[in-house]
């Protein structure tokens, strides 16, 4: 190709632009204007004015007119990024033109007194989003002389006048040469330069002398840095394809992955436009359509994203999402909201980068451009590959594409025989895999042997997710399990969800596998031992695969998917007793996790009906682990030793129910045996001290708390004042809390007043139990976090401490301190969470249970205590499941006469004031 097509002139108007040419920027007319106010002019200073003023009005009128045709056309991404580049080439080719022939004339310019204009970057390559930066580069042949520092000094006031951000440079071509073999990203942006105006012919020279003198013989160099700069960008954006607020731009499947796509074929290749990848058989026709369709998206995003931040933005944030999605058209449907439609699609598209990148890059190896990649197990024996395959450059591949294909059932065994040797699958035989999916028909799906090799996948090798990944984003996986192609890249729209619904489900069988390795048995005790002393691990996989397989539908996703997965496990072959047992772990998959996280797990009533809906040890032992390993893929950070701790209790108290019996939970054994405990550890105290404190507390107080609460409250309360307040605030490392212990006399409202103390200095209540001893002592515990899920650090506890102590002491009033720190941060603003409140008198033997399930926010705790408080509910414990932006309060209590809550008037009237409350505190935290 002549290097001549690299610096085509521009002057002409480009085909493809989102309106004609003329219309976004009427070049004669602004010409015109500009000539007539220079000719008037007195100075200098005046015809640059009257250039600026002249242009900005055709900047204003050109960006409204991209702006309005690209929200009418909202997915013409194309034509809007190239309007943007030419508008952007319309003013710079104005301002040039203006320096050189208006402010810096030269009637005889000498062989040194030429300059060519070039636009680099991805101005460059003619595609802005519209707050892009305008990178340019001033070629010039020599050393730059005093005529160009002037003409470039006068273009860049120009153009900053005209609000543009400009990012620039003056070399010579030696300097560019130089400069490009020292620094990759200035080696990069010389590879999409571009001429805008000036000495065509200098910056021809510049063409040839880059790809003759810089770019040829160094190709691997440049694809190995270029391809490292990718993994660090990568690892900065969160590491993988699935973060729930990806960047449009750096992220991994972003654009930035395409346009190093572009950078390798040009610095390989040549070419000039991403179409002509097929040309050099980088892509087949559907690979290049899907180039096109990706980056087509892509770009619409980040134009959209742009124009609603009003600068540039290419993050994709919750609460962008939601207007970008509504701007690109996407509607609520199916059950599931506009938003979540629309980022299903932006991850299928980022899905498709990620397959184009890996075809490249095979291509690349094949040409012995890229280094092979090196993978696990290196240096050990590898297996011998079976017969009909062979390994290519470190891959794994068939060695006939006809026999491969003549047995449909290969399209399942080469991944099986992936993971039995450990070698990746070699991209060309991922192709063919692609290209007949339609060979996985309903026989196939019906045959034994298929149903085995994908059982054996998940069973067999050890690392069953690495087989599914792949699957899945060839489409294996759906084509096979029809079932799973609607949660394909299926985002759900909240803060507690990491992944996409697809690849939660591979990270909970990623989870299991780890546990089967011994990986976590420090982590998962309980867990690690149920699967070493044996459990039916076919159930266990099928069920994690089948678990979240009904979301997305308008049913409840664990009654649809317990349906759904009777059908798959009934076609994988499972024997009924097993088919039953996948149906009920996936109907009940949250029960374990909601009555851990929700429910007084002291509260005998709590266990006695949990035990009675599982039944048998055996469900207990799988919903354990199921349990585990689904919290454990939500997301990075999910997973803690509190969530550990509460699943580990309620674990050992069913198992011990339904062993030896419900009677197992006797209430007055138990007692004795907590205070039996106390006198054991505080074996130096007098005798009659301890007869006090184990005489002064009624029985749900033993019951309800571990000695090591016991031992706290026992300090406390030993000589306290009549008038006193103290508090203990220590390290609960076992729950990852800090436990924060509080003795004083009893009084109305004091759960509400300890509630805000807490909320004011930033701290979010896990757990809280209050209890009040028999001589008129209040002791009440709260287990705190800080915002990042940790325990205080211990040099921030005095200053806890301190304000506890004045909020009880009323010098700080918790209501009027709290406005100014119940804040919602603007990207949280996106969700929405209906508000329900439940009574149950059935749960608890002595409590009314209230279940409050609304929208979090630092100060909603305090808010719905002290709406209890004034209506003279008395607060025994309150239990607080937080899931991202969503909170489940649940609050057990009884009324002022110390009985439950009965009358439907009383708990109306209380749910109306609990609602009450939760509106005006949203208000307060929205301004």
């Amino acid at each position: 190709m002549p290097d001549s097509d690299l610096l085509e002139a521009v002057n002409d108007a480009p085909d493809g632009l989102i309106a004609p040419a003329n219309d976004i920027f009427d070049r004669v007319a602004v010409e015109a204007e500009i000539e007539r106010a220079a000719d008037e002019a007195p100075d200098a200073a005046a015809i640059r004015k009257a250039t600026v003023a002249a242009l900005n009005a055709a900047q204003t009128h050109g960006r409204n007119l991209i702006k309005a045709q690209f929200l009418a056309k909202p997915r013409a991404a194309r034509e809007a990024v190239q309007s943007y580049a030419w508008l952007t080439d319309c003013l710079v080719q104005t301002v040039f033109r203006v320096a050189v022939k208006r402010l810096h004339p030269q009637p005889n310019p000498t062989a040194s007194q030429k300059m060519a204009v070039l636009a680099v970057g991805g101005y460059g390559r003619f595609e802005m989003a519209p707050y892009s930066d305008v990178d340019l580069l001033f070629l010039t042949p020599y050393k730059i002389t005093g005529w160009a520092e002037s003409v470039i000094e006068s273009m860049l006031y120009m153009l900053w006048d005209l609000h543009l951000k400009v990012g620039h440079s003056s070399r010579t071509i030696k300097d560019c040469l130089r400069l490009g073999k020292e620094d990759f990203t200035i080696r990069t942006a010389m590879l999409e330069v571009r001429y805008v105006d000036g000495d065509f012919d200098l910056a021809q020279e510049l063409a040839a002398r880059l790809f003759d003198d810089l770019f040829d013989g160094t190709a691997p160099e440049f694809i190995e840095a270029k391809l490292e700069e990718r993994t660090q960008r990568h690892k900065k954006q969160g590491g993988q394809r699935y973060v729930v607020e990806p960047n449009v731009k750096e992220g991994k499947g972003g654009l930035r992955d395409l346009q190093t796509l572009i950078w390798v074929a040009k610095y390989l290749h040549r070419v000039v436009r991403a179409r002509e990848l097929r040309d050099v058989g980088m892509f087949t026709d559907e690979e290049y359509a899907n180039f096109a369709e990706a980056n087509n998206f892509l770009w619409a995003v980040r134009c959209h994203l742009h124009l609603i931040a009003g600068r540039a933005m290419d993050q994709l944030t919750f609460d962008l999402q939601l207007e970008v999605a509504e701007r690109m058209g996407y509607v609520d449907k199916g059950g599931r909201q506009a938003v979540e439609h629309f980022m299903q699609d932006y991850f299928l598209h980022a899905t498709q980068v990620g397959e184009l990148t890996r075809i490249f890059l095979t291509g690349l190896e094949n040409e012995h451009l890229k280094k092979e990649p090196m993978l696990v197990g290196l240096f050990k024996r590898r297996k011998k590959v079976k017969p009909g395959y062979k390994i290519e450059n470190g891959r794994l591949t068939f060695e006939d594409e006809a026999a491969f294909l003549s047995d449909k059932l290969n399209l399942l065994r080469i991944f099986e025989e992936g993971l039995r040797t450990g070698v990746l699958i070699h991209p060309d035989a991922m192709r063919v895999v692609t290209a007949h999916l339609d060979l996985i028909d309903d026989d196939m799906r019906d045959d034994r042997e298929a149903s085995r090799i994908f059982l054996d996948l998940l069973l067999k090798h050890g690392n069953p997710e690495r087989a599914l990944r792949r699957m899945n984003e060839l489409g294996v996986l759906s084509a096979f399990v029809p079932e799973f192609e609607p949660i394909v890249a299926m985002m759900q729209f909240n803060m507690y969800h990491s992944y996409t619904v697809d690849e939660h489900t591979i990270q909970v069988i990623s989870a299991l596998a780890e546990i089967e390795r011994g990986e976590r048995l420090e982590e998962l005790p309980y867990a690690s031992r149920i699967l070493k002393e044996g459990v039916n691990r076919k159930v266990l996989y099928v069920a994690l695969f089948c678990h979240d397989i009904g979301k997305g539908r308008e049913e409840d996703h664990s009654i649809l998917g317990a349906r759904i997965a009777r059908k798959v496990a009934t076609r994988l072959g499972l024997t009924k007793p097993e088919v039953e047992t996948v149906e009920w772990l996936v109907r009940y998959h949250l029960l374990m996790s909601d009555v851990a996280q929700k429910r007084d797990l002291s509260d005998p009533r709590t266990i006695r009906g949990f035990a009675k809906a599982v039944s048998n040890k055996k469900r207990l032992d799988l919903l354990l682990v199921l349990t585990a390993c689904d919290i454990r893929g939500v997301g990075p950070g999910t997973w803690n030793n509190w969530k550990a701790a509460l699943l580990r209790d309620l674990y050992r108290q069913t198992a011990q129910a339904l062993d030896e019996g419900i009677e197992a939970l006797n209430t007055t054994a138990r007692t004795n045996e907590a205070k039996k405990a106390l006198r054991e550890a505080l074996a130096d105290w007098e005798r009659k001290d301890l007869r006090v404190e184990t005489g002064r507390h009624y029985d749900t107080y033993w019951q309800g708390l571990g000695n090591a609460e016991h031992v706290v409250f026992a300090n406390l309360l030993n000589g306290l004042g009549a008038d006193e307040i103290r508090i203990g605030l220590t390290q609960d490392h076992d729950r990852d809390a800090t436990r924060a212990a509080f003795v004083l006399a009893d009084h109305p409202g004091i759960f509400s007043r300890l509630a805000g103390a807490l909320a004011l200095v930033g701290a979010n209540v896990v757990d809280a139990r209050t209890y009040t001893t028999k001589d008129g002592w209040a002791t009440a515990v709260f287990w705190v976090q800080d915002h990042d899920g940790h325990p205080f650090e211990d040099i921030k506890l005095k200053r806890l401490e301190d304000m506890i102590h004045k909020t009880l002491s009323g010098k700080v009033i918790a209501r009027d301190a709290m406005k100014s720190r119940d804040k919602m941060k603007k990207r949280e603003k996106a969700f929405t969470v209906p508000t329900n409140i439940t009574f149950d008198n059935d749960g608890s033997d002595i409590y009314t249970m209230i279940e409050v399930d609304t929208r979090d926010r630092p100060g909603l705790l305090y808010d719905l205590t002290r709406t209890l408080a004034d209506n003279h509910v008395y607060i025994a414990s309150a239990v607080i499941a937080t899931y991202g932006e969503q909170v489940v309060d649940t609050f057990y209590v009884k009324d002022m006469f110390g009985l439950k809550f009965f009358s439907d008037a009383k708990m109306k009237s209380l749910e109306k004031k609990l609602r009450e409350a939760i509106v005006k505190g949203a208000e307060r935290a929205d301004q």
